[in-house]
């Protein structure tokens, strides 16, 4: 989406942020279904493409949550730098919301 776009729909330089927080949640889910399947897999073959699976998406996570923390959109050990940032994409969705429905 471009410049013009985003500060037209009220997100400013968001939407890099909304990319990669979705990107972070889907990676987390992924993470989480592996280790599910790999808990149900019935032959070894399996698991051992399911390992394989969950170390690249592990990564992915790691990699993801790197990224948001060096540019400033996750602070997952600072709660009230997190909780701004939270606030702030909470209120732009609202007045976003707002603008789309008003």
């Amino acid at each position: 989406m471009n410049g013009f776009i985003q500060n037209l729909m009220g997100m400013g330089g968001m939407t890099e942020q909304v990319i990669a927080t979705d990107f972070l949640i889907a990676a987390k889910a992924g993470v989480r279904n592996y280790t599910v399947a790999l808990t149900e897999a019935a032959t070894p073959e399996l698991r051992t493409a399911l390992r394989e699976q969950l170390r690249d998406a592990i990564q992915t996570h790691e990699n993801i949550t790197n990224y948001m923390i060096a540019k400033g959109y996750y602070h997952p050990h600072e709660l009230s730098e997190q909780l701004q940032v939270d606030l702030t994409v909470a209120n732009t969705a609202a007045n976003l919301a707002e603008k789309t429905n008003g």
